[in-house]
């Protein structure tokens, strides 16, 4: 204690972003019956009679979020809508609308942020979502970027992290870490940059995890396979922070565990020759690396057989009993609890 019996405060890295919200949101109570959903998936669920409706929020900050060394606005704008409608599709649901908070320095033009949103709008077209409005400010310094999503779905359509049940069957989609490695090449050509503005650096060998990086792409199309297969997942969310991060939430939030196999895990060939280059294993990157903002979802053992032969669709593991823990079975035969070591941003670097 401090000499003038004040409580010791406390540093907000040491708790982590998810640590952080739980702190914070821990006495938030719910006062209106519409609120299905609030704090601890991927969006709020709200119900409006037949429909509910789903929403969600994204806050992308320079310097932290993206750096615009080597982030083109254009791809930042798409990129700020896409990770957001990824959240509303973790849900089951079908993304409408946006609403854009934007905060800027004097250091950005009209030009430059022409460029952003018309980044913002071809993500909107391309996933048939209406920008409705939003709010503009300056900033001190940078630029902040805060989209929010609203989506609907049927009431019986909605997925959520709870509903996992030991035995469900683990899937994936795409592939990951590839995400990751393009920002590990980014920033390796920034260092380059720095060193001689001269240089100019050579990405062709790069286009698909660097894509990856700077132009995700929501995973509208396994939902409507999903639909299409009959199947409905039991839980679901997206890879923002790492397939391990997304397993234990899934694992937290069901109240079960998990075991998934290392020999499972979709990698992308492209991938594992970047990882390699910085002395990585491609493993860790798809369990470590975050922002492959593909979906991960378990279903029930009787619909593996609809859905077992879809590209794109790759079972990793399943759903056990609590006590188990969540684990990975290792190519090599070793069984290893699974821990979430992805970026987390609330950290001092």
């Amino acid at each position: 204690m401090s000499e003038n019996n004040e409580r010791p405060l406390t540093d907000i890295a040491s708790l982590g972003e998810f640590g952080l919200i739980d702190r914070l949101t821990k006495n938030a109570r719910v006062q209106n019956k519409q609120t299905i959903k609030g704090v601890g998936d991927d969006a709020a669920v709200i119900d409006n009679g037949d429909m509910l409706t789903i929403v969600t929020k994204d806050l992308l900050v320079e310097g932290v979020h993206f750096d615009m060394v080597y982030t083109p606005l254009k791809h930042l704008g798409y990129k700020a809508v896409a990770v957001n409608l990824s959240d509303v599709y973790a849900m089951n649901a079908k993304p409408l609308q946006v609403v854009v908070g934007l905060a800027i320095s004097s250091r950005y033009t009209l030009e430059a942020l022409e460029e952003l949103y018309e980044g913002m709008l071809l993500a909107c077209e391309r996933y048939q979502v209406d920008m409705v409005g939003g709010d503009t400010t300056t900033s001190p310094f940078g630029m902040t970027l805060s989209i929010t999503a609203i989506g609907q779905a049927k009431k019986e359509d909605v997925v959520y992290r709870s509903g996992a049940k030991p035995n469900d069957i683990l899937f994936v989609s795409g592939d990951l870490g590839a995400a990751y490695c393009g920002l590990l090449v980014l920033e390796r050509e920034k260092q380059v940059y720095k060193a001689n503005p001269d240089m100019q650096p050579s990405m062709e060998n790069y286009a698909y995890i660097l894509e990856r990086q700077l132009k995700p792409e929501p995973r509208c199309d396994i939902i409507e396979l999903l639909q299409k297969a009959g199947v409905k997942p039991t839980s679901m969310i997206d890879i923002s922070d790492g397939l391990a991060s997304e397993i234990l939430h899934i694992c937290n939030n069901s109240k079960t565990g998990a075991t998934i196999y290392e020999e499972k895990i979709p990698l992308d060939h492209r991938m594992g020759q970047v990882a390699h280059e910085f002395n990585m294993d491609p493993t860790t990157c798809a369990l470590n690396g975050g922002e492959d903002y593909e979906l991960l979802f378990t279903i029930s053992p009787a619909d593996f057989e609809k859905i077992k032969d879809l590209e794109e669709m790759h079972p990793i593991g399943h759903i056990t009993e609590a006590g188990e823990g969540a684990n990975l079975f290792t190519s090599s035969g070793q069984l290893v609890k699974l821990t979430a070591q992805g970026w987390d941003h609330l950290r001092k670097h």
